[in-house]
Parts: structure tokens; sequence; C-alpha cells
């Protein structure tokens, strides 16, 4: 089993700028992908990045060029440069992780969420 611990979410202005950290512990050689998820009220779970064990990445379109994730294998950690920050990022983000269970089995395993919250 994998647990993640999300941080560093809050109010900020819209323009501004905040790093969103993700903290793994448990199974941690297992994890494939890691990825950011964002769930506005009323809205469905979005994708907003992914970042694979190489560190290769993907964005949707509305956050490409603003946001950057990163890793560090190293300390199990996962990262979310958010920059030019807009009322409509204002989301609960989720950390998520593939891990292998088995062969080619996977499974996902989700954080707890951390509420970013953009003012205009």
């Amino acid at each position: 089993h994998v647990q993640l611990v999300e941080s560093g979410g809050g109010l900020v202005q819209a323009g501004g700028s905040l790093r969103l950290s993700c903290a793994a512990s448990g199974s941690t050689t297992s994890i494939n992908t890691m990825g950011w998820y964002r769930q506005a009220p009323g809205k469905q779970r979005e994708l907003v990045a992914t970042i694979s064990n190489g560190g290769s990445t993907n964005y949707a379109d509305s956050v490409k060029g603003r946001f950057t994730a990163s890793r560090d294998n190293n300390k199990n950690a996962v990262y979310l440069q958010m920059n030019s920050l807009k009322p409509e990022d204002t989301a609960v983000y989720y950390c998520k992780a593939v891990v292998q269970v088995w062969a080619s089995i996977m499974s996902d395993y989700w954080g707890q969420g951390t509420q970013v919250t953009v003012s205009s």
C-alpha cells in the first residue's frame, strides 16, 4: 500500500503562485506514474498533470505554460508549481500514484486533497 499526503494549498490572488507537494510513504518502490488532479465544486475530477518515473510530463491544455510538475524519487515526492493562477484554478487538488501491484496489474492511490482558492 501507498499513502499520499498533499500540502501547500491555500488562498492566493489571481496572478499569484503556489507550490503543492505530495509525499508518498509505504510501498514507494512500486510507484509508477504520479499525477495531480483537481475537482471544482459541481464538476468532475480532472487531470492537471502527470509525471512518469523518468520525469516525462503531460499537462492539461488549461494549465500548459503556467503549471510545472516535478518529482524527486529519492524523497518519494511530487510537486506542482502553479504560476499565473486564475480564479478558474480554484479546486481541491489531489495527488495520485499508480502503483504496480503484481506483474502488469496496477492500482491507483489518492491523497486526501488540498484546497486551492484563487481570488479575483
